[in-house]
């Protein structure tokens, strides 16, 4: 398999990050949860970091595909508690209206910092070990693909501390399953799913055997991504985001405008050259 090759002397340093490890080798950017002793719980630093992070993953040419992975017992445990127990002093305020908007704005924004997953222009893998719980459903729903090792389960958790999920598991996992049937029972039962079961109801991709072969698995998917036109990587990505939101017509007429503006480009040529001569294209980021 080709990978793509880069000038070390260029390449972008990922910024320090408290709560992810943020790395980027061979075209593939390594986004891990590093919260271990909190089992990767998504504090409020974590929540606007997931956010620099997919930004940083978006803006630089040399991250050509993501992978969302965690470290230590499991993938995460969801929101941090501690994050929902100071919401009301964060909102406080003397008119009950005003205090009401901070609310809503502080859920739009936690919804942004996912949605910049889908807003990524680049594919993003998730690679799920142990309990994925709650917000972590929210995050990996946002993801292109998701991978599970055999002891990971799920749970949509929000209604067991007596809330509706609200930052995307209920808007996309419909989408994702193929309908609303299982979905509710999920979010109404708050029941967990073990990797087995969310391979066949279409939440995972595959299930590896255990975390080693998980982890080289999703590498080997990120790394025949990566070898592709990244040009054309960014571009289906965008027709598959908006084919799913807008109707087939639509969808039609969009990609025929990206194609009359995009399709003449130096990766076509450079593949269609590869390929009379029998050989691996290389792309440019």
């Amino acid at each position: 398999m080709s990978h793509p090759t880069h000038d070390l002397a260029e390449s972008p340093v990922p910024p320090a990050l408290e709560t992810l490890r943020l790395t980027l080798a061979d075209g593939i950017a390594t986004v891990t949860l590093n919260r271990p002793d909190k089992a990767n719980a998504m504090n409020g630093p974590m929540w606007q970091e997931i956010r620099t992070a997919m930004v940083w993953v978006d803006a630089t040419p040399q991250a050509r595909v993501a992978i969302i992975e965690g470290v230590g017992k499991h993938f995460t445990s969801g929101i941090d508690l501690s994050l929902m127990m100071g919401l009301q002093a964060q909102i406080k305020d003397e008119c009950d209206g005003r205090m009401r908007e901070k609310l809503r704005r502080l859920i739009l924004d936690l919804q942004d910092t996912l949605s910049s997953i889908e807003r990524c222009r680049k594919p993003v893998l998730a690679a799920i070990h142990g309990a994925c719980v709650g917000g972590g459903i929210d995050l990996i729903a946002c993801t292109d693909m998701r991978y599970a090792s055999a002891d990971a389960s799920f749970s949509i958790k929000e209604i067991d501390i007596g809330m509706v999920a609200d930052v995307g598991t209920l808007q996309r996992l419909p989408k994702l399953l193929g309908g609303q049937g299982m979905v509710r029972e999920l979010a109404y039962t708050g029941r967990r799913v073990d990797a087995a079961e969310a391979r066949e109801i279409g939440l995972v991709n595959r299930v590896f055997g255990d975390r080693e072969a998980l982890r080289a698995g999703v590498r080997e998917v990120a790394a025949s991504i990566a070898a592709k036109s990244p040009l054309s990587i960014r571009g289906t990505k965008e027709m598959l985001n908006y084919a799913r939101d807008h109707s087939v017509a639509d969808g039609l007429n969009h990609v025929a405008t990206w194609n009359a503006a995009m399709l003449m480009s130096g990766d076509l040529m450079a593949a269609m050259m590869a390929s009379m001569a029998r050989q691996v294209p290389q792309f440019k980021d």
